[in-house]
């Protein structure tokens, strides 16, 4: 449902006393987002000259038959203020408090345009509290925080209490992804080491992390695809040391290589949750297909169940 000029927004589910925004970035899968009337505030890309609406205008698989041709690299830039205002509208019926999970500062300005429309709220939605939180992350791993924002206010949490549950997995989230080649991650400049690193990895096949602050990190150098999904999944093991753990394996324009990691991670960790889905343009848009990614958590006790 195109509700305005960058956003979306499912019907809220009844009994639901808190509303949850965030943004395309987050990746999160299609059926969840329904199934918690999630609002998402998409962020505008721009391909050989023409502007899209991340997800609106444009789907994965369209995007990337444009990045083949593409004279250009994609640039994404941030959702207006009054996207988000016009969202917030939208979600909270006039009344029902908010909570919008952003993707990481280092990587877009969406918090920023989340919190300058939350001040343009408190003349135009009187009475609704709104907090924007940063997730110090993005695709899935940010996605999970928005998640369990979305279980808990879906249990009848408050806003505190939503916030809290959101805050308590915020941390714990690891993210580690092979890309297919640094080119794409290099030019468009979000990664400012990723330049330096294509000159002592070409023909490799690196593997980077997401960092507690937001940053990017290389992980591991493998020399072929095999040897990358191998140690993968040997890292994302590591990182559970043993636990079992909440999992979204994510990929950019692979589809059946995903597929076969999600099996195979579904066989070697003790997974409460295990979710495919697809890198979004605007994602996309920085790291070029053949991405295969795991975003995950342990599970910690106090925990909302996962469904």
């Amino acid at each position: 449902m195109d509700v305005s000029p960058g956003a979306r927004a499912s019907a809220h589910p009844t009994g639901i006393t808190v509303a949850v925004v965030t943004d395309s970035t987050a990746c999160l899968p299609p059926d969840l987002v329904e199934r918690y009337g999630i609002g998402i505030a998409a962020l505008n890309l721009v391909v050989d000259g023409r502007s899209y609406r991340d997800g609106i205008d444009i789907t994965s698989q369209q995007f990337y038959q444009l990045l083949q041709r593409s004279q250009r690299p994609p640039t994404t830039a941030p959702s207006s203020p009054g996207v988000y205002l016009e969202l917030f509208k939208r979600v909270s019926g006039g009344e029902r408090p908010i909570i919008c999970v952003t993707v990481s500062p280092a990587f877009s300005g969406m918090y920023e345009s989340a919190r300058a429309a939350a001040e343009l709220a408190r003349e135009q939605l009187p009475g609704v509290k709104i907090t924007v939180l940063d997730s110090g992350a993005a695709a899935m791993a940010q996605g999970f925080v928005v998640l369990e924002a979305a279980r808990a206010a879906a249990a009848g949490c408050d806003l505190e209490g939503v916030l809290a549950r959101a805050q308590a997995v915020k941390p714990r989230v690891r993210l580690f992804a092979m890309v297919d080649t640094l080119a794409y991650l290099a030019r468009s400049g979000r990664v400012p080491r990723a330049a330096a690193w294509v000159s002592h990895l070409l023909q490799i096949k690196p593997i980077i992390q997401l960092q507690p602050d937001g940053g990017v990190s290389l992980a591991q150098r493998t020399r072929t695809k095999s040897k990358a999904i191998e140690r993968l999944l040997g890292l994302v093991g590591e990182a559970a040391g043993g636990q079992p753990i909440h999992a979204a394996v994510m990929h950019a324009n692979v589809p059946e290589e995903a597929a076969r990691l999600q099996a195979q991670l579904a066989k070697r960790a003790r997974c409460l949750e295990l979710h495919l889905t697809e890198f979004t343009p605007a994602m996309g848009a920085h790291t070029g297909p053949g991405l295969l990614g795991v975003a995950f958590y342990p599970h910690f006790d106090a925990e909302l169940p996962a469904e």
